[in-house]
């Protein structure tokens, strides 16, 4: 594996490389500016927009409503406020070697959720959670995003897919990455600055700078480029694992360097649900502009007929004067029952409140219970790869970050030293089928209270209890060896308040 070297950049510029990945990359744009056209227009706009660009609101608001519902679902569900999306844990050759003895073992749990409060306040800090929340919003809507994580200033940017291209091998390894940003003459640190020719240069004048990634061996390369000339001081290597250039995917093809999205799975809905509302909102202005036709050879006067009072008595026919109607009511009354039939299948689809309660007098809580965990069981392929593309390397680069600023110690990985674990997103989906199961039982097995006492381990129920909730039971649940050493004591002390009267009567009679 160290041999493995899949760009040479004296060979060839960045730009260059840029230039030649742009090609695969054009599909996924033109799909991610279409899927953004029946959402939010703003989440993608097209390469020759820009701030003064009005974007056309859609006729509908179920796009930007499912994607606003999803993306604060997917974030509450990976980042849950004030608390750890991660956990640390000792490795398998670490635990055995520390063997059964529980005062060590705890020493090293608290030492190890003293270093995930730290990281959790650490990504607080450095406003990690807005920028995750675009990111997200980027990903069900395009499929494709680009974090960044400075090792120098801290922070995290994000590059929309329209400002990178990635290469992946068939497994989905990243080879290599290349990020196009502009940025003014007068903004540019003075390494940067060397490499423009020309003796007087506008400030204001933007230039087109390319940070380039790739694998070598078992570490990234990384440098920036700009008129074709390396900055000076830009070339940096970081760990496999810990690259600070995090790409995402929302949906992973096979053989493809990039995702898809969620909204493209619904596209086809989302388009008919457009044109329909574009046809009911049009057909609704027609029907409530009221205009009165007049028979010409009418013995009735438009002009009395306008200056007359409520209750005035006007000469005249009925028949001269009638209300144009349009008489379209069935065929709009066909429209707007399809298009709440495709409302309903895209609430389900983005998550909605509104898909979980059925139109119905009396609906329970079991039954609005049971639909929201399906509806939750419906997006845990998407929890699946941002544990693995996402929250997992942003874990991994935080520690090592940090370790590099001095802020934790520096810990062996692995099997000898600390390992990761996400316990968000899938993990929580997978604790709440159990907890859902325990309930259940108890729920049952109390129809039989006095079997239940005595054939159900309560303790180890109350232990699946606390465990299913993602909350450590050894810290809330007591051992066995804790409850027989409290009924020891509480027998002792029994013993001893029956003894003390015998005594006492003893030393009297004495």
């Amino acid at each position: 594996m160290s041999s493995l070297k899949v760009f040479d950049h004296n060979q060839t510029t960045a730009k260059t490389r840029y230039t030649k990945l742009e090609g695969v990359r054009k599909a996924y744009m033109t799909r991610a500016e279409e899927c953004a056209k029946y959402t939010i227009p703003m989440v993608f706009p097209k390469e020759s927009d820009n701030y003064t660009k009005n974007f056309e609101t859609p006729y509908q608001s179920m796009g930007a409503r499912g994607v606003n519902n999803l993306t604060s679902k997917l974030m509450l569900a990976l980042f849950p406020p004030n608390s750890p999306f991660f956990r640390l844990t000792l490795g398998d050759e670490v635990q055995q070697a520390l063997g059964e003895d529980p005062e060590t073992k705890q020493q090293w749990e608290e030492a190890l959720s003293n270093i995930e409060r730290r990281m959790t306040s650490y990504m607080e800090g450095h406003q990690l959670r807005p920028t995750m929340y675009e990111a997200l919003k980027q990903l069900v809507v395009a499929g494709n995003v680009l974090l960044f994580l400075p090792p120098a200033e801290g922070g995290v940017r994000l590059y929309r897919l329209n400002s990178y291209v990635i290469s992946r091998d068939g497994v989905g390894n990243i080879l290599e990455i290349v990020a196009k940003e502009s940025i003014a003459y007068g903004a540019m640190p003075p390494e940067a600055q060397n490499c423009i020719d020309g003796e007087q240069v506008s400030p204001d004048k933007s230039y087109d700078i390319y940070t380039h990634t790739y694998l070598e061996g078992d570490v990234f390369k990384s440098y920036q480029e700009i008129e074709g000339k390396i900055v000076v001081g830009s070339e940096q290597e970081y760990p496999k694992d810990k690259s600070p250039w995090i790409p995402l995917r929302l949906q992973k093809v096979d053989g493809e360097s990039y995702g898809r999205s969620f909204v493209e799975d619904y596209i086809g809905d989302l388009k008919v649900l457009e044109a329909l509302s574009k046809a009911v909102t049009q057909v609704a202005a027609i029907a409530s502009n009221i205009l009165y036709l007049v028979n010409p050879n009418a013995v009735t006067r438009v002009s009395e007929l306008s200056k007359a009072q409520s209750g005035d008595f006007v000469k005249g026919r009925i028949e001269d004067v009638q209300v144009l109607q349009i008489n379209k009511t069935n065929d709009l009354q066909i429209a707007v029952t399809e298009k709440r039939e495709i409302e309903s299948r895209l609430s389900y689809a983005f998550l909605l409140n509104s898909a979980v309660q059925r139109n119905a007098e009396r609906v329970t809580a079991e039954e609005i219970r049971y639909v929201a965990n399906e509806l939750e069981d419906t997006v845990g392929s998407v929890y699946s790869i941002l544990a693995e593309e996402l929250q997992l390397p942003l874990v991994r680069r935080i520690m090592n970050q940090m370790t590099r600023e001095g802020q934790l110690p520096d810990l062996p990985e692995g099997s000898k030293g600390v390992e990761p674990m996400i316990v968000t997103g899938v993990e929580a989906l997978g604790r709440g089928h159990d907890l859902n199961n325990l309930d259940t039982f108890i729920r049952y097995a109390q129809v039989f209270p006095e079997a239940f006492s005595q054939n159900v381990r309560q303790g180890e129920i109350l232990r699946q209890i606390a465990t299913s909730l993602g909350i450590d039971a050894n810290k809330v649940v007591k051992s066995d060896a804790e409850i027989q050493q409290e009924q020891q004591q509480m027998l002792q002390a029994q013993m001893a308040q029956q003894v003390a009267p015998e005594v006492a009567k003893g030393a009297m009679q004495a």
